[in-house]
């Protein structure tokens, strides 16, 4: 799992808590941590495979919120395979793990490892919040026409240019002056806490607004459209709002417990002796939530293909041909599964005395469906009755 725990745990001088959690049952949670991240990481795969009897669709050009839901997924694939190898290590090589321990050893691989791996999985998992982030932003800017592709190189500028700053900061304040003498003292954690936590707060806090937001968006573009609001298109803006819900519930699931396990830890830092019988409850919850992340933190990327596309079933279709990529054919309506449809080419059913300019048009089908790609139903008739869908 990802905690800023991992990078403390490299100190030789760590403090009490991170001893208390990072030598609770070490084998234990590794073996937690393998199994989540293992399944995580099969279903994640699964999800974004190819399915047969999904029909290639192609787009009038390419949607940045929808490269944006991939790479979210990569980095969490990345970041599970971070998890699988550190915690395998733990498990196969307990000497190595012990020569961190060691004050003034002469051995430094045992600490490049612990450092790289931590920062590995903690660099990964910080660029999914960022990426979340601009997700939300993209969202919003595409309702209000002022997003296109171009975008997307200013994400992947934020997103990683702000993720290694804030990972190579928050270290090597921690690691200050040297790693095999790292200084006591809470002045020296909190910040690398604060940039480890900060875009996840951002993500708690500023995500829910913009979806808002895009949401009251969407419903005055769909209003705009012939100027009433009927029950389809009430349903269509209904079912975007819950795909964002969907989104920040499984955030809020995989995450809230790091919170509230940094909170404990925090708290028992500030005590002179984290042994006593009052804390004991302390103790005890801190080491539960502890293995509650060991779960959760994994388990975010195939959360996070259901949010994103809904199941989207076992049946594989591994024929290699010339097709779209998986990912936008993956959103693509199947009979079967009652996905809603991708939009390809808008054709004006309406009369002529409703009939807004082409161009409008066009930008509003495109932002709809940027927004609803991926999303599934189970009334596939109502989607293709909305105005917004005639004619996809």
């Amino acid at each position: 799992m990802a905690s800023p725990r991992l990078e403390t745990y490299c100190c030789p001088n760590r403090d009490a808590a991170t001893e208390l959690v990072m030598t609770f049952q070490p084998k234990v949670f590794c073996g937690v941590c393998i199994g989540s991240a293992s399944v995580s990481l099969l279903l994640t795969i699964l999800q974004l495979l190819p399915k047969k009897g999904q029909s290639p669709r192609k787009m009038p050009k390419a949607s940045s919120s929808a490269t944006i839901l991939l790479l979210i997924s990569a980095c969490d694939i990345l970041g599970g395979l971070g998890m699988i190898f550190r915690s395998s290590v733990w498990l196969g090589f307990p000497g190595l793990v012990a020569n961190i321990s060691v004050v003034n050893g002469t051995d430094i691989w045992p600490s490049a490892f612990c450092v790289g791996s931590a920062m590995w999985i903690q660099l990964l998992y910080s660029a999914v919040f960022w990426w979340l982030f601009c997700y939300a932003v993209d969202s919003y800017l595409v309702v209000r026409r002022s997003a296109g592709l171009s975008t997307i190189v200013l994400y992947h500028m934020m997103t990683w240019g702000l993720a290694v700053l804030l990972c190579v900061e928050g270290v090597a304040l921690l690691y200050y002056p040297s790693l095999s003498s790292c200084e006591n003292g809470l002045e020296h954690a909190v910040p690398h806490y604060i940039t480890t936590y900060a875009p996840l707060l951002l993500v708690l806090v500023v995500n829910p607004i913009l979806f808002r937001r895009t949401v009251s968006a969407v419903a005055s573009l769909l209003k705009g459209r012939q100027g009433i609001y009927t029950e389809n298109e009430r349903r269509l803006g209904t079912e975007i709002q819950i795909r964002f819900f969907k989104i920040m519930l499984v955030f809020i699931i995989c995450w809230s417990a790091n919170i509230i396990n940094e909170s404990l830890l925090f708290y028992l830092e500030m005590q002179p002796d984290i042994n006593e019988i009052p804390l004991k409850n302390i103790r005890n919850a801190a080491l539960i939530t502890w293995i509650i992340m060991g779960v959760l933190n994994p388990m975010q990327g195939f959360l996070f293909t259901l949010a994103f596309y809904g199941w989207t079933g076992w049946r594989v279709d591994l024929k290699w041909q010339k097709r779209e990529i998986p990912w936008e054919s993956m959103s693509s309506s199947t009979a079967g599964e009652n996905a809603y449809p991708s939009p390809v080419n808008y054709q004006s059913n309406i009369h002529d005395s409703k009939k807004i300019s082409t161009s409008d048009s066009q930008q509003t089908d495109e932002a709809i469906s940027m927004l609803s790609e991926g999303n599934t139903s189970g009334d596939d008739r109502l989607a293709r009755s909305s105005p917004i869908y005639q004619g996809w």
